[in-house]
């Protein structure tokens, strides 16, 4: 209670000070949530609120946070030819992975709710926490070396003209996230596409790669870990080892189909995720763990879930029924081993405020992002993979199925109503007759 009183004393106000009072107001209600509950008997009362709803969600993203920020340690020593074996040098990895995630995180969410401060300030209005789920999800699906400033403006493109144009949180009509990476795919591919990218500390110049210098992390850490005994980075600047690409699954399979992926990884390192890639679309089974999560709190449908699952399955079994090409002729599950399928579906399609929010709605909806996420990744060559294409492409119509399905539903009812006002006449007519007599 003392702290509560004192945070109470201590309060902007918010017409001399709107910005200082928006940045208090913000911090207030992450420590607290309302004291105060619906009184009406016209409304279910609930535990649950937007702030509890988000954080449940970041919840669900941490296993693929830590796998991530492992795996980006292991591609880089795996490039050097060092600590090849999935385990070895873990303390090297990790530190490593961290130190490549951790400005990417802060950026993003800096970055992004600095932009949603100064909105709330001018408008008057407190700070919604919406920002909250689309800042952990930002650092996810990039590369580990995207430039931070190229991140910062895609960041600020998303949330400017994405959101807050709209309205701010729970008006957007796309998703946050995937706006902000497809305004760096499109104005920016070469920091998003290509082999080496997905890579962390690997530089092209001209037709070597190199190992880019540790820094701080040579100078620090290597102090620790030798006072313990433990490996250490070295001096840096490797080579990296020769005929090494840093290939995903998807850009191997694009030229030359399924056997030229498990030339080079297995099915089983595809699935537990020791492959490169975005930071967090890579380890199946976490990403997996997050969904149930997601479901069993009620904030994700299954509904899409379950349809986005068909919808790729059905996709890619006409495609391998044309099979005009290798990347064709993959067999429709193997699909599922590459690229962000499972991703795509858990933290992405199901957002509940740019998907379809009728039962029936959700079914289309989800079926027809499986169908022509599986349609672009396998027959557009200039990009091979379709999820972020197909959710951003169906949340525009998604306010359409809505339409559809509400008006066929009207149209039932009025036939039912129709029907019955029928019977009921036809009935009553024999009872006149009888009164008649």
């Amino acid at each position: 209670m003392g702290l509560l009183q004192f945070l109470q004393k201590i309060e902007p106000d918010k017409k001399k000070s709107p910005f200082l009072h928006t940045l208090y107001d913000g911090f207030f209600t992450f420590a607290y949530a309302p004291n105060t509950v619906t009184k009406s008997g016209t409304h279910i009362q609930d535990g649950m609120d937007l702030k509890r709803t988000m954080f449940i969600v970041v919840i669900a993203m941490q296993l693929c946070y830590l796998f991530g920020t492992y795996n980006i340690g292991h591609q880089h020593f795996a490039a050097l030819g060092e600590h090849t074996s999935f385990l070895s040098g873990f303390h090297l990895k990790l530190v490593y992975g961290l130190m490549k995630l951790l400005p990417l995180f802060v950026v993003a969410n800096v970055v992004g709710l600095g932009v949603e401060f100064i909105y709330a300030a001018k408008k008057g209005h407190p700070i919604e926490e919406g920002f909250l789920v689309s800042g952990a999800l930002i650092p996810l699906i990039m590369p580990p070396d995207l430039p931070l400033w190229i991140l910062a403006v895609s960041v600020i493109f998303a949330v400017v003209l994405g959101k807050e144009a709209f309205g701010g949180t729970g008006m957007n009509i796309m998703n946050v996230a995937l706006l902000s990476r497809v305004f760096i795919f499109f104005a920016y591919p070469t920091y998003i596409s290509g082999d080496e990218v997905w890579i962390s500390g690997i530089m092209k110049e001209g037709t070597e790669y190199m190992g880019a210098s540790y820094g701080m992390i040579h100078g620090v850490f290597d102090w620790i870990f030798g006072g313990l005994g433990w490996s250490t980075f070295g001096e840096g600047g490797a080579a990296v080892i020769d005929g090494y690409t840093g290939a995903t699954p998807l850009g191997l399979a694009a030229k030359g189909g399924w056997e030229a992926v498990t030339d080079v990884y297995s099915p089983a390192q595809m699935w537990w995720g020791a492959i490169p890639g975005s930071i967090g679309e890579v380890p199946k089974l976490f990403i997996i763990i997050g969904a149930v999560m997601l479901v069993g709190a009620k904030i994700a449908s299954w509904r899409i879930m379950v349809s986005m699952f068909i919808g790729a399955c059905v996709g890619g079994m006409l495609i391998n029924l044309w099979g005009a090409n290798p990347f064709m002729e993959v067999h429709w599950l193997n699909h599922f081993y590459m690229g962000s399928f499972f991703f795509a579906m858990a933290f992405m399609a199901t957002d509940p405020v740019t998907a379809a929010r009728t039962q029936t709605g959700k079914w289309v909806y989800g079926f027809l992002i499986g169908v022509v996420g599986m349609v672009i990744r396998v027959l557009n060559p200039a990009y091979p993979e379709g999820w972020m294409l197909a959710i951003l492409f169906m949340n525009v119509f998604a306010p359409l199925i809505d339409y559809y399905v509400l008006e066929a539903n009207v149209a039932r009812r009025l036939a039912r109503a129709k029907t019955s006002s029928a019977v009921g006449m036809e009935q009553a007519e024999p009872q006149l007759t009888v009164s008649e007599h």
